[in-house]
């Protein structure tokens, strides 16, 4: 069983941009399994660690990872009735299918109201050209974070979060790319920055996901 997981799971040497059938059946599979260190295995190949502050680490969200993400998160609830009609309504709630969930940890004595609206590019080397995000959202984070090795999508649609009295500490960043600027199999490199400097840079090699 654990062979056939990891199978499942590897790398096929670029992103799907739209998903078969037989893609969504091997991520409902995968996001269903009791086999927590293969899912566990599957969702840090997709995780970036930057550990620069503020930034912690990035989580890159696929059409085909979304959909683990979804049929892992039913099953948590012990709901395993999740088919083609439930991948795609995960599907459809993502506008574009390149997704960026940027982790972020501020200082204790920072004097935030909000998540900075830090500037988010993709660079695809030598090219100094910045591709830009479709959209991005941000939300901030009150007391501890729970760390957990799958990520945790936020809801757009959610009520706005307030500290009630707590010091903000950290939050996340959302940014969502369109299929139209992005190569399925190319190399780029995430830069963030603020207003006065670059607060960090990764490697995201999307021929190495699915």
């Amino acid at each position: 069983m654990a062979w056939c997981l990891f199978a499942v799971s590897a790398s096929v040497g670029a992103i799907q941009m739209t998903l078969d059938r037989r893609a969504i059946e091997e991520a409902v599979y995968l996001g269903q399994s009791r086999l927590d260190a293969e899912k566990n295995r599957f969702h840090q190949q997709y995780r970036l660690r930057v550990s620069r502050p503020p930034v912690d680490w990035i989580d890159v969200i696929t059409p085909y990872h979304r959909v683990v993400l979804a049929a892992e998160a039913r099953a948590r609830l012990g709901d395993r009735i999740f088919g083609q009609r439930e991948a795609a309504a995960a599907l459809n709630a993502a506008p574009y299918p390149i997704e960026l969930l940027i982790e972020l940890t501020f200082h204790p004595l920072n004097a935030f109201v909000n998540v900075p609206e830090y500037d988010v590019a993709l660079f695809r080397p030598p090219s100094t050209t910045r591709i830009r995000p479709r959209s991005a959202n941000r939300y901030p984070r009150f007391g501890p974070r729970t760390e957990s090795t799958a990520p945790f999508l936020p809801n757009p649609n959610a009520a706005p979060i307030f500290g009630a009295g707590q010091p903000m500490t950290g939050g996340t960043m959302l940014v969502q790319f369109g299929a139209d600027v992005i190569d399925p199999s190319g190399r780029y490199e995430i830069a963030i920055a603020d207003a006065k400097q670059e607060l960090a840079r990764v490697v995201l090699d999307l021929g190495r996901l699915r």
